[in-house]
């Protein structure tokens, strides 16, 4: 099996902490998917300033696969986070830098590399919405994270991009399970093959087009301390893809109710043990001394370092 998150890199700089971490959507998917035991790659645009250079020395680290990568002339992505109660708030940033205002537009050799993969993820946060289109022609799972955002979830946006995903993922800890239940059915009536709502500590749904599963959040094992919940997200849709992968999902066939219910399972059990990570996945190192006066000063911090 193979994944490739393809779309947004960022820094989460934990102002409270004065540390950088590697993360955004579709690094940790592929991130999380390798601790998995899949085989996993990353297609996104780095910045070239030293942020950049720290997330791709970070990423090849531990292995990753970024050699499809490019580097923009500009600043890396960076999102101001804050700790509160064991919950990551954001607290602003630079809009993503580079990664968005100038994304990478899949050339035909792209989807080739594109095409040797079981499934590939984005985000709203990758600018990808005009590419998403472009995979619908090969023989690969498409799953996007949709995000929280009222902006992402109206009719127009849905109408566009639905069509071309088979997993769509959608941030609904701010909802009942009354209304998770509908946003999903909405998203799925729309033209995606599941929708996946995640709701924190009340767990997940899952609605594929006809019954809703659910899943409870798992209990977190008493004694240890809680790092933060950065990535949970993430983290649950790659250990449900992973599982799904595992049962036999491919293009154009709907999971069996089973294999739906083990890994949503799987989700949230690998969910939960997130929480006991800094960041998304470990490898910080102090904020830059430059950043730290707009990080004290409470401002929007540029991409330094």
């Amino acid at each position: 099996m193979k994944v490739l998150g393809f779309g947004d890199n960022v820094i989460d700089r934990f102002i409270d902490r004065r540390i950088d971490y590697p993360g955004g959507n579709c690094v940790n998917f592929a991130v999380f998917a390798q601790e998995l035991g899949i085989d996993a790659a990353y297609l996104g645009a780095f910045g070239s300033d030293g942020a950049g250079d720290f997330l791709r020395s970070e990423l090849a680290a531990i292995g990753l696969d970024v050699s499809r990568c490019v580097v923009r002339d500009g600043e890396t992505g960076i999102a101001m986070v804050e700790v509160v109660d064991g919950d990551r708030v954001f607290r602003g940033g630079n809009d993503g830098g580079v990664t968005v205002r100038e994304p990478i537009l899949l050339s035909r050799d792209d989807l080739r590399y594109i095409a040797g993969f079981d499934l590939v993820h984005s985000s709203v946060y990758s600018a990808s919405e005009t590419q998403i289109p472009l995979l619908d022609g090969l023989d690969v799972l498409v799953t996007y994270d949709l995000s929280s955002e009222d902006e992402f979830r109206s009719p127009q946006y849905l109408d566009a991009l639905a069509p071309h995903l088979d997993l769509a993922l959608l941030s609904c800890s701010h909802l009942g399970e009354d209304d998770t239940g509908a946003l999903l059915r909405a998203v799925v009536a729309k033209g995606a093959g599941l929708a996946l709502g995640t709701r924190g500590a009340e767990g997940a749904l899952l609605f594929d087009g006809v019954d809703l599963h659910r899943v409870d959040a798992v209990p977190l094992a008493g004694g240890r301390p809680i790092a933060d919940t950065m990535g949970c997200g993430d983290a649950l849709l790659a250990a449900v893809v992973s599982s799904l992968l595992a049962s036999g999902w491919r293009k154009g066939v709907v999971p069996s109710a089973g294999a739906i219910d083990a890994a949503l399972w799987a989700g949230s059990s690998f969910a939960a043990e997130q929480c006991f990570i800094d960041g998304a996945f470990g490898h910080g190192r102090p904020t830059p001394h430059e950043a730290r006066t707009h990080v004290d000063a409470g401002v929007d911090t540029p991409a330094i370092g």
